[in-house]
């Protein structure tokens, strides 16, 4: 009975999230005084870099995360529960190969520390205990086996039930970026080729897949191509190299998340589209945020679209930069949680100090909805080389958490910048997941778990068949930073009905 009213009290403070949005208007504090509150890293977990799965081929993990909220408990010795952890397209430093794609279920226990306290002396990296229970391929709507290769050329042709889709060598060709995990056990998946949404049963079958609007479409000679420019063994590289409009190549619809009351779900592109900037790294920022109405999850419903400005930073020689977005967590169909950083900085690379790695609130309440418009076809840019149409006002972002704050990590013996050690962050930190401190005098408090995807380096890999080492002697853990954040839900705030 106590773990019924657990998940009861869960839900119904889930649903509190759906009044966020009056109080972004504002800035960080709304007109009633209630405010977004990082109280800091109380938790941080590890598995190691050479951690083999069921099937003996190497673990990596954390492009996407889903926390099991029913499961979740809390007892005198912490908390304990699972949640599933989403790995991209395998090892590919020297191009993709033919891994099968896969998700992990990953059991925790967190002991967290007190906000603000200091880890116990030898105990630094603790608080979170991460452990590979189960691995679970995912396979096409033919139970076939899917691929992370690069689809150079191949498009599997649309039927009544699908869309294009990306193919190579035969097999459905996925680069799995993002997990939703619903109450049923189906779960949608997001991934960079197509960019599409996959829905899969709760055994990895697809389901049906959803393809975005034609503005996001890869396109090269005027037909669908769903290449990256990272081909297979003995492939050729795609003719251009990059698409002429639509995703950026390996810039899909990286962060994906459904609304607590599990009416919408919103997926975001992980930069802006090569028609809107997305040909340059200095004039990527205008993203997109599409919004689908999930109430029939086998037949999503694009009812919203907005345009997301990216995070703007200029680097160590002075250049602008744009952080490319990684994740996102739901709160609203207003209001998100949105994770951006900048790349060729951490542990396993040469670079070793990350300038930008940053959650911040996403407000859609105040920009345009271009749903249906022009901007949703190839041809009409939202954002011709980068500058937004005067026509459109973007999404407003305010900043919540900098996980590279110095102070923060400290406290657990991790640093951003040299020494480039297995304590220094490493590069990729792509998966967000919210789950409840469980605690009524604190029932807008949360803990939010952000994970780092390792690319599978390692020096004791085995995949497809043969074993490798990472270049430059790369040996990059799996590793979990744990949060714990006040979300208001700013109950009986009468603005919050409006």
């Amino acid at each position: 009975m106590k773990h019924l009213n657990r998940t009861a009290a869960l839900g119904a403070a889930l649903a509190l999230f759906t009044a966020l949005t009056p109080a972004l208007a504002a800035g960080s504090r709304g007109a009633v005084g209630v405010a977004f509150v990082n109280k800091g890293l109380v938790g941080v977990g590890r598995i190691p870099a050479g951690q083999k799965d069921k099937f003996g081929e190497t673990f990596g993990s954390g492009s996407g995360m889903s926390i099991d909220a029913a499961g979740w408990t809390h007892g005198a010795d912490g908390y304990k529960g699972s949640l599933w952890l989403l790995p991209d397209r395998g090892y590919n430093v020297g191009g993709t190969t033919d891994y099968r794609p896969r998700l992990n279920t990953i059991a925790i226990e967190l002991a967290p520390t007190a906000p603000g306290a200091a880890a116990a002396a030898g105990q630094e990296q603790s608080g979170l205990k991460a452990t590979l229970a189960d691995t679970m391929l995912l396979t096409d709507d033919k139970n076939a086996d899917a691929t992370g290769l690069d689809p150079l050329n191949g498009v599997r042709a649309a039927t009544d039930e699908m869309p294009v889709l990306p193919e190579a060598n035969g097999k459905l060709a996925l680069d799995n970026e993002a997990i939703v995990r619903l109450p049923d056990g189906t779960m949608f998946i997001s991934d960079e080729y197509g960019p599409n949404i996959y829905r899969f049963s709760a055994d990895g079958h697809l389901l049906s897949a959803t393809q975005p609007p034609a503005a996001l479409v890869p396109m090269r000679h005027g037909a669908p191509n769903f290449a990256s420019d990272n081909p297979g063994p003995g492939a050729a590289e795609p003719d251009p190299k990059d698409p002429e409009t639509g995703r950026q190549n390996n810039q899909g619809l990286e962060g994906m998340a459904l609304t607590p009351d599990g009416k919408f779900l919103i997926a975001v592109l992980q930069s802006a589209p090569r028609q809107d900037g997305g040909d340059s790294p200095a004039t990527r920022q205008n993203t997109r945020a599409l919004v689908y109405d999930a109430s029939d999850p086998a037949h999503l419903k694009l009812a919203h679209e907005y345009v997301v400005p990216l995070p703007v930073f200029t680097d160590a020689k002075g250049k602008t930069k744009v952080a490319a977005q990684s994740e996102i967590v739901a709160l609203s169909e207003k209001t998100f949680l949105m994770l951006a950083r900048d790349s060729g900085n951490g542990q396993g690379l040469k670079g070793d100090t990350s300038l930008h790695r940053e959650i911040a609130v996403v407000d859609l309440s105040g920009a345009t909805d271009i749903v249906g418009s022009g901007f949703d076809a190839a041809d009409k840019p939202v954002a011709p080389k980068g500058v937004l149409d005067p026509s459109v006002t973007p999404a407003k972002l305010m900043p919540f958490i900098d996980i590279n704050d110095k102070g923060e990590l400290a406290r657990f013996g991790l640093h951003n910048g040299a020494p480039n050690d297995r304590d220094n962050l490493s590069e990729k930190w792509e998966a967000m997941s919210v789950v409840s401190v469980l605690d009524p005098k604190l029932p807008d408090d949360y803990f939010l778990f952000v994970a780092n995807d390792n690319d599978f380096l390692t020096q004791d890999g085995f995949q497809v068949g043969a074993p490798y080492k990472a270049e430059d002697g790369a040996d990059v853990d799996t590793m979990f930073l744990v949060y714990q954040v006040t979300l208001p839900g700013l109950s009986g705030n009468t603005l919050a009905a409006k």
